[in-house]
């Protein structure tokens, strides 16, 4: 589960300086237990700009902190991070709501994305806020008709005691490929892994952002080929699924070019994973980025038939 800072629970609400720095010193007593456990908590490059007492921006505030309190605050919030806008998954034109407000381009709103995605994410806020609340719910507002609107609770810490107890029994975020690959085999029931797919990413630095990504588009195909009804028919969570993963321009998934079929035919053809004599040819993939990866993987798109990843790593139709 990856943590984020609720900048939104920043809003000129403090009458004074001891009272910010009261509340301020419970959010970074969140983030040291949170280490503790092998967790960063992600905080926006704008977090700074927020306000703190009305009128004033943290930054003006931490100028009023003792030394070694101003130098922890801003260490993290100029240098150290992460920074989850960094590496964001929700788009500025995602309308995403919570309590009448709108939360898209917050942590909010990218902690609810992520959870909507298949990432397990949470909240830690300052309190007292408008934010004093656990779970905060969040909606989806989507603008195609053919697309419902979808909602999601997002769990929301505020004291550092009731969230070590939460992260207590919660194993520790990925930290390698290798973690990623051990993982995946024991979380995904539907998707058989090839015992090879994994050897592209060795000598590749470990990136959590891209680790995050596959692990969405993972939940994906394993969702994806379990919505099916008794009859074999598609539900219509299946139907939602290939709207918003495989149709459009922008798809995460997508089939290679006709061009890329021919040109890259032996280097997108792999071992069968449960038949050595066998090979598929597999043209279908889905796109990670920021390290421009592709996980490619072979299923007929029918109900109980195997869906086989054979492939994470490089791109491998590059010109």
């Amino acid at each position: 589960m990856d943590l984020l800072a609720n900048d939104l629970s920043f809003h000129g609400q403090f009458h004074d300086i001891a009272s910010f720095r009261d509340a301020f010193g419970r959010l970074m007593a969140m983030r040291e237990v949170s280490r503790r456990y092998g967790r960063d908590v992600y905080c926006s490059r704008s977090l700074l700009s927020a306000s703190a007492i009305r009128g004033t921006t943290m930054q003006q505030v931490f100028q009023r902190f003792p030394e070694a309190q101003r130098r922890s605050a801003l260490g993290w919030m100029t240098r150290g991070g992460p920074f989850w806008d960094d590496a964001r998954r929700h788009g500025s034109d995602d309308w995403l709501e919570s309590q009448g407000k709108v939360v898209t381009d917050s942590a909010v709103g990218e902690a609810a994305y992520g959870n909507l995605h298949g990432l397990a994410c949470g909240l830690i806020s300052a309190i007292p806020s408008d934010w004093d609340l656990s779970p905060v719910v969040v909606s989806w507002r989507r603008e195609d008709a053919c697309l419902e609107d979808r909602n999601t609770e997002v769990e929301n810490w505020r004291d550092a005691v009731a969230l070590k107890d939460r992260l207590h029994g919660t194993p520790q975020s990925i930290h390698s490929w290798n973690d990623m690959e051990r993982i995946s085999a024991n979380r995904f029931a539907n998707l058989i892994f090839a015992n090879e797919c994994f050897e592209p990413l060795a000598g590749l630095p470990f990136a959590k952002a891209a680790s995050d990504r596959i692990f969405v588009l993972f939940g994906v195909l394993d969702r994806f080929a379990d919505a099916f009804d008794e009859n074999g028919a598609r539900t219509a969570e299946g139907h939602r699924i290939y709207q918003d993963y495989f149709t459009g321009s922008n798809a995460p998934f997508s089939d290679s070019s006709d061009t890329e079929k021919r040109e890259f035919r032996s280097q997108l053809t792999f071992p069968h994973p449960n038949d050595p004599g066998r090979s598929l040819f597999c043209t279908w993939h889905g796109k990670i980025r920021p390290m421009t990866l592709r996980l490619h993987y072979c299923w007929s798109g029918g109900a109980g038939e195997p869906v086989y990843v054979v492939y994470v790593g490089p791109k491998i139709t590059r010109r």
